[in-house]
């Protein structure tokens, strides 16, 4: 009997629907209850033509496999040859009046033609007023009216799950327009520059969208989209830009001086760790961990010790040493900052005055981090003038390179060094390896670091 009428009800219901009419697809409305459905246009409309197409064109020398057989034959042919190649980008433009536009390094790095293109069409030819390549950030300049400006955010000011809207031109797809959260802040050690202090966002982010705009939803810039983490080179949702505060600081510095001049504290340290809170007895979760303090540096004079940890740097919290690191290189030489550090139960706020991180004597860490370990000094000895490593660490990266106390670097890739600057601008440059020429005694050694 149930069964019955179980084959009843499914009729009649199936009858129900037949005899209704036929459905029709839902549209979205306009309002609801008189209230405006929020949406993204208006602002989009104001800041799209900010963000610019990047056409970049040149050529590169690249090497040739040898072949065995020319050998034999006696048809040699040169082994490096001049290919051209082209590219496209995105880029933001940050002040109208002057024609300022930022984009990423890797993006017009060997370029001998940037060719920019706005949102109406307008075409001009950029010229490269600086680059900074550790933190892959380059400024452009283009002779235009009528130029559309992206506000700067206070990047500082981001909290995890903030909305963020990526604009750029992926795959030349012009003004692309994606949306999604910051994800997480401060993410370092990722190896995909050498000052990472990435806002990592799920907007999506694509092949030719660095360079380009991810800005909040009051329309400003918050970051400047560089980087995808994924094994295709696709959006798979993790995408990183580099705060819109540390580009800022850089761009100042490369308008001012016409390149990055490093800020340096003079320390050593590493990331505070549960394991090591706990061994130390510190009542604190995260910062930098101080090791060591040189003598006569920006840390040293402001009061700094080994053991203290430095939790924030100008009221913002830091993660770890890595984070403390790029953003006092990207603050700039001469920069006065306030660091909260954690000393003896307590916090206590300390001012600095930063060194430049090319100056008389150095961190090995700050220059790169296969010299961690070692100390730097410019030394002038038999009138010849060279980066002396002052001392090394047994058990540091720079020990397993090679180097030794009392070793003097007088070149860089073959080309002579003096100075702590000269040999920071070389490695800054330097895309692969690097060779160190280096006095030891009597003999000269050749160090190779991968």
């Amino acid at each position: 009997m149930k069964m019955k009428l179980s084959l009843i009800s499914a009729a009649i219901l199936s009858t129900s629907l037949l005899m209704s009419p036929v459905a029709s697809y839902a549209k979205l409305p306009i309002a609801v209850n008189g209230q405006q459905l929020p949406t993204l246009a208006p602002m989009l409309e104001q800041i799209s033509p900010g963000v610019v197409s990047i056409q970049v064109s040149g050529s590169k020398e690249v090497r040739r496999r040898a072949d065995p057989l020319e050998f034999f034959f006696g048809q040699q042919q040169p082994r490096s040859q001049k290919r051209q190649f082209s590219g496209l980008g995105s880029g933001v433009i940050i002040d109208a009046d002057e024609g300022y536009v930022v984009t990423n390094n890797h993006v017009i790095q060997d370029a001998e033609k940037m060719i920019v293109t706005l949102e109406d069409g307008r075409e001009f030819e950029a010229t490269k007023i600086g680059t900074d390549k550790e933190s892959d950030i380059a400024l452009l300049q283009i002779d235009a009216d009528d130029l559309t400006e992206i506000k700067l955010a206070n990047s500082d000011q981001l909290r995890v799950g903030d909305f963020a809207v990526a604009i750029g031109n992926p795959f030349g797809l012009s003004h692309t327009v994606t949306s999604g959260i910051v994800s997480a802040l401060g993410r370092s050690g990722l190896n995909i520059e050498g000052y990472e202090d990435f806002i990592q966002t799920d907007a999506a982010i694509n092949q030719g969208n660095s360079g380009g705009a991810l800005v909040n939803l009051n329309g400003e810039l918050i970051g400047i989209n560089t980087a995808i983490l994924g094994a295709s080179g696709g959006n798979v949702g993790i995408g990183f830009a580099i705060p819109s505060n540390m580009m800022k600081n850089l761009v100042d510095q490369i308008i001012e001086h016409g390149e990055v001049r490093r800020g340096s504290l003079g320390i050593s340290g590493r990331p505070l760790d549960a394991g090591l809170a706990k061994a130390q007895q510190l009542d604190v979760k995260q910062g930098a961990y101080v090791m060591q303090v040189m003598d006569d540096t920006a840390a040293s004079k402001a009061g700094i010790k080994a053991g203290d940890v430095i939790v924030s740097i100008n009221g913002s919290d830091i993660s770890g040493f890595h984070e403390l690191r790029s953003k006092i290189a990207t603050l700039g030489e001469g920069r006065e900052i306030k660091l909260s550090i954690y000393r003896d139960g307590k916090i206590k706020t300390l001012k600095v005055t930063l060194d430049g991180a090319s100056g008389v004597k150095a961190v090995g860490e700050e220059l790169h981090p296969a010299f961690q370990g070692a100390e730097l000094e410019n030394v002038q000895k038999n009138n010849a003038k060279g980066i002396e490593i002052t001392s090394v660490d047994p058990r540091s990266p720079s020990a397993r390179v090679g180097l030794e106390e009392g070793d003097m670097i007088v070149q860089v890739n073959r080309q002579r060094v003096e100075t702590i600057r000269d040999m920071n601008k070389i490695i800054e440059n330097t895309k692969g390896n690097i060779v160190l020429g280096v006095k030891r005694g009597r003999e000269s050694i050749f160090i190779l670091i991968q």
